[in-house]
């Protein structure tokens, strides 16, 4: 593991950020839940959704300044 400091604020480099909007506009957009039972359930499968599309994920989050930083 190796540790990158950001500066205090900066979502631009958080690739974390974009996985949550690709989630939120692929998965959630438009959805009402009856519960936090089905909500959680719906979150699950759409987390494993793009768990198994990796290079759908690899494309959100390995931008070419963190793979550099990674293998320095």
């Amino acid at each position: 593991m190796k540790l990158l400091h950001l500066p205090p604020y900066s979502p631009e480099l958080n690739p974390v950020e974009h996985l949550w909007d690709e989630l939120r506009e692929k998965y959630f957009h438009n959805k009402v839940f009856d519960s936090i039972f089905s909500l959680e359930k719906h979150l699950e499968s759409s987390l494993l959704s793009m768990e198994l599309d990796q290079q759908k994920v690899r494309s959100i989050v390995a931008w070419p300044w963190i793979i550099n930083a990674l293998l320095k």
